[in-house]
């Protein structure tokens, strides 16, 4: 017994492939360049970079990164206190790697004593940025982060 397709389920169908072969047809992009950005960044070369947030300071208090460059970002309070890694405007300009995305809060990353939080990122664009503790900017605990 062979089956027939309604009418209207053929036309949703046939709309369907046309709507999704006119999305690819203006397709510019290389083959290669195609599955590279489905493919995303290779995190297993994202270089690490480990960042101590004590009482009051970064240690380094000045980071350097290359935009385009997958980066792994090791945060780490070993101190007495809360602190926070506050850089509102970089974290604007990069793609961070879920599960990062849902530690960032408003620019912020928080870290109770003794806690330590990984992100992976790249970043998208060059530039200058503060880097603060939120809690404890007054007490000098400033830096900056430049992306080339």
């Amino acid at each position: 017994m062979q089956m027939v397709m309604p009418l209207w389920a053929r036309v949703w169908s046939a709309l369907g492939l046309l709507a999704l072969s006119s999305a690819f047809a203006g397709s510019t992009l290389p083959a290669r360049a195609a599955e590279t950005v489905a493919a995303g960044p290779d995190w297993g070369q994202a270089q690490t970079v480990t960042v101590r947030l004590t009482e009051y300071r970064f240690i380094p208090s000045h980071l350097l990164f290359r935009h385009d460059l997958p980066y792994h970002l090791h945060l780490v309070n070993p101190g007495k206190e809360a602190h926070e890694f506050t850089a509102a405007a970089f974290f604007a300009t990069v793609t961070l790697r879920a599960p990062a995305t849902s530690m960032v809060v408003n620019g912020d990353v928080y870290l109770r004593p003794g806690e330590a939080a990984d992100l992976y990122f790249v970043p998208q664009q060059t530039g200058q940025y503060d880097l603060r503790c939120a809690d404890h900017d007054w007490a000098g605990m400033v830096g900056d982060i430049v992306v080339e």
